[in-house]
């Protein structure tokens, strides 16, 4: 199927989106059979701790709202500056650290993941890099199979780092596992890559102010299609969470705002958002709307459909609409998605 901009000329940015049902099918295949050395890994431990920058900052988000609602495990992001500046000496022989890094080359997460280890926590890396430093010095690695990414933006390293802290959650749950619903996620994906993105790309290169908000497990996605925007599109979004935005923000919604929402098809927070469009609309904004309950999508002024899984899961796939219309609005406003100014595929914190 043929998702490039218009003018047909595909961009590698939309040739790696278009690879990720593939790319999620090889990850799980290959990391569901690492499952019992993480647990074995994790035995006795009672917390996991996040390490990750970037758009492997907002994978870690989806991991830790997954560890805590579908594993039980207590789960918080770390600050990787307590380590690599402050120098802070904690005691971690009770936590899972886990460090996300699509290179596994980013000197701040190898550094925080080796002081994690002197801490006393057992280690594990995601990466999409067999051999990388963060993968060498790791307990265990969980190294994706999303294959090289040669675009800037990250689109098929990010949805295979959701399906890795998947695979983790699944590996330290003593409940229902998600194996089954993991394996549903390959062919929505697949179901989502012809979704016509061209009137939300359009309005979103026309937008005088955008705002991207999410609740819950679908929070990640949000902040991810924001950042994502903001470093492809070169325009300043915010990203926030649906509490967030509701304490204080929301005072400066007016008309000429564009606001993204995406929402969850199903669970305790879908209800919430179809106030949320409302809201919104009472105040001038106009709401483009990602996912969602039927009564969510009839009441936004655009909406792209998300896919037909559980929650759960749900933000594996529920990025795909977001990266095509990105990677559209960036082409629509005569840049190039590819190479976004200013950028390099691995991102050294401090130089």
């Amino acid at each position: 199927m043929d998702i490039s901009h218009p003018g047909n000329m595909q961009t590698r940015m939309a040739s790696e989106i278009a690879e990720q049902p593939s790319a999620v099918a090889r990850t799980l295949d290959h990391l569901l059979l690492e499952k019992p050395r993480v647990h074995d890994l994790a035995g006795g431990r009672r917390r996991v701790l996040l390490v990750a920058r970037g758009s492997s900052d907002n994978a870690a988000i989806y991991g830790r709202y997954l560890l805590e609602v579908a594993a039980g495990v207590p789960a918080a992001l770390a600050a990787p500056s307590v380590a690599t500046h402050y120098r802070s000496r904690l005691d971690l022989s009770d936590a899972v650290v886990v460090s996300v890094s699509q290179s596994g080359a980013t000197a701040e997460i190898v550094e925080t993941q080796e002081w994690a280890r002197e801490c006393g926590a057992a280690t594990v890396a995601v990466t999409n890099v067999a051999g990388s430093p963060l993968a060498e010095a790791a307990d265990l690695a969980l190294v994706t199979q999303a294959g090289p990414e040669l675009a800037v933006p990250a689109t098929k390293t990010y949805s295979t780092q959701l399906v890795a802290l998947a695979v983790l959650a699944d590996a330290l749950s003593s409940g229902p596992g998600l194996e089954d619903d993991l394996r549903r996620v390959p062919d929505a994906v697949a179901g989502l890559l012809g979704t016509d993105v061209s009137a939300a790309a359009e309005a979103l290169a026309t937008a005088e102010r955008v705002v991207v908000s999410g609740r819950g497990l679908l929070l990640g996605t949000a902040l991810e299609t924001a950042l994502k925007m903001e470093e492809t599109c070169l325009r300043p979004v915010r990203g926030y969470s649906y509490a967030d935005l509701r304490h204080g923000p929301i005072s400066v919604v007016s008309e000429g705002l564009l606001a993204v929402l995406v929402a969850a098809a199903g669970g305790p927070l879908a209800e919430p958002m179809v106030d949320l469009v409302r809201d919104l609309q009472d105040r001038g904004a106009r709401v483009l709307g990602i996912g969602g309950t039927s009564a969510f999508a009839d009441l936004c002024d655009l909406h792209l459909a998300g896919p037909d899984l559980p929650e759960t899961v749900e933000p594996i796939a529920s990025i795909v609409p977001a990266q095509l219309m990105i990677e559209q609005m960036a082409t629509r406003l005569g840049l190039d998605p590819d190479n976004p100014r200013g950028l390099n595929k691995v991102t050294q914190t401090d130089r």
